[in-house]
């Protein structure tokens, strides 16, 4: 990539997406080519999808993509690495993506989210989880909601490295997705907010790129298994033949100053125990970190995340939750 500034234009969308997918298989993936040209960076539209063939579209056609029914807008499958699956989806906010389509001056700048979905580091993509992105846009941020490798053929840290790798690229782009990379928070649900964390949490993995922990405003993590002996579980498959969870659970690998966290519980987890949480905590309290805890009452660890979906806020407050936190960290 000759520039990181990314000039991308939305392809408008409204429905809200509710299903979780927390265990499904990924379908399969068509890789979609993008072009390069100067600062630019030519992110596919809904036309786009209609085909099956990767596409370079100009920003007029994307913008012409553009359909006019109320919903927020998103651009697909940007890549922000060098691999197929290492690629985001971006959510803007009806105003920003009105302005956008209508190539008005865009004066404002919005607070931004980067979402890293579950599925035991082996499933799940960015379209089931569509629905994230599309609460936080109609909430007002910016969203990224990203793709990563996974295992088997991808064991610890590549997914974790994928996640730093998204942070950064979120942050360097963010002027050009008209948002402001000093309001940027990163949030994982189940293995995403292992993620999550952990690409935060120590320093190391966005060290490559320039980048410190508090160089992100906020984290939030929900469900996650941020301390556990994987060793025991069929997720071991996802971290190596000869690691020990004192080498990779994020509750042992705080490292660098860091931003302020929010770590979520379900009341009726049955896949990720609260004490995963109650160690993080500790962790980052042994380490003078700023760290806020809540349940979510009712939830399962799907509905954990479900509820985002905006038509699901009534299952339980998880997204009053997340927003009231983004809110008070970013706005």
């Amino acid at each position: 990539m000759k520039d990181s500034q990314a000039n991308i234009q939305p392809n408008e969308e409204t429905s809200v997406v509710g299903n979780v997918g927390i265990h499904n298989k990924p379908a399969h993936k068509k890789t979609r080519t993008l072009r390069f040209g100067g600062a630019a960076i030519l992110a596919l539209g809904s036309i786009a999808l209609a085909t099956q063939n990767a596409q370079a579209l100009s920003p007029l056609a994307i913008v012409n993509g553009i359909t006019s029914s109320g919903g927020v807008g998103v651009s697909k499958d940007i890549l922000y690495g060098d691999q197929p699956s290492q690629d985001l989806d971006i959510y803007y906010p009806k105003p920003l993506a009105q302005a956008m389509k209508s190539q008005s001056n865009i004066n404002t700048s919005y607070p931004m989210v980067v979402f890293v979905h579950g599925g035991s580091w082996e499933s799940g993509n960015k379209e089931q989880y569509a629905f994230v992105g599309q609460s936080l846009a109609k909430a007002g941020y910016v969203t990224a909601v990203i793709n990563y490798r996974k295992a088997p053929e991808h064991v610890y840290p590549d997914y974790v490295k994928d996640a730093a790798q998204a942070i950064a690229w979120s942050i360097e782009n963010a002027n050009s997705l008209h948002a402001d990379p000093s309001r940027l928070a990163v949030m994982g649900h189940s293995a995403g907010a292992f993620n999550a964390v952990a690409a935060v949490a120590n320093e190391d993995f966005l060290a490559p790129y320039g980048i410190k922990p508090t160089d992100i405003a906020a984290v939030i993590g929900i469900a996650g298994p941020y301390s556990y002996d994987f060793r025991k579980f069929s997720s071991a498959t996802a971290f190596g033949l000869n690691a020990t969870p004192d080498q990779v659970m994020p509750d042992r690998q705080i490292k660098g100053a860091q931003p302020p966290y929010l770590l979520l519980t379900a009341e009726k987890d049955k896949i990720v125990h609260v004490t995963n949480t109650i160690k993080m905590t500790e962790a980052f309290k042994k380490a003078g970190v700023t760290v806020e805890t809540g349940e979510i009452e009712g939830a399962s660890h799907a509905t954990s995340i479900g509820a985002m979906a905006p038509p699901l806020r009534w299952v339980n407050d998880v997204r009053a939750q997340v927003l009231t936190y983004l809110d008070k960290t970013l706005k």
